[in-house]
C-alpha cells in the first residue's frame, strides 16, 4: 500500500530516467493519467500508452532523452503539496516554475491543469508538483 501514489509516480519517472531507461511501467489512477497528458503535451515525455489489465491498469510511458547529450529532458520533478501538508493557491498566486520555463501541475475544480492554463481560467487549486 502506497501513502502517497502521486510521490510514487514522480518517483518512479525520476527514477527511471536517471538510471536511462527508456520505458517506466506504472500503476493507473484516474490522477495519473491525467499528469501523464499534462507532461505529454509539455513535451516532457515522449510517448505514453494506458494499459486496463486487472483491477487496476497500467500506464507505460516512454521517457524522452537529448539527442546528443543523452540526458533526460525532465531534470527535475518535485512534489509540492503532500499528505501531511497540502498547498493551495488562488488564481492569482499560482506559482511560476524557473521563471516560466517549467510547469507546474494544478488539481483544480475545472481538473487537472498547468499553472499557465489555470491562470488563464482564472481557477485556483491545489499546486500538486513542478516539473522542469
Amino acid at each position: 500500500m502506497v501513502t502517497d501514489p502521486i510521490s510514487d509516480f514522480l518517483t518512479r519517472i525520476r527514477n527511471a530516467s536517471m538510471a536511462g531507461h527508456r520505458v517506466v511501467d506504472i500503476p493507473a489512477s484516474n490522477l495519473k493519467k491525467e499528469m501523464t497528458k499534462i507532461l505529454f503535451d509539455q513535451g516532457y515525455i515522449l510517448s505514453y500508452k494506458f494499459e486496463d489489465e486487472g483491477a487496476q491498469g497500467n500506464i507505460k510511458i516512454a521517457l524522452k532523452y537529448d539527442k546528443f547529450t543523452k540526458e533526460p529532458v525532465i531534470k527535475k520533478l518535485e512534489r509540492i503539496s503532500k499528505p501531511g501538508l497540502r498547498k493551495y493557491a488562488s488564481s492569482d498566486e499560482l506559482p511560476r516554475v524557473l521563471n516560466g520555463l517549467g510547469i507546474a501541475i494544478i488539481s483544480t475544480s475545472h481538473g487537472v491543469m498547468t499553472g499557465k492554463q489555470a491562470k488563464n481560467e482564472n481557477v485556483g487549486g491545489e499546486v500538486l508538483c513542478y516539473v522542469y
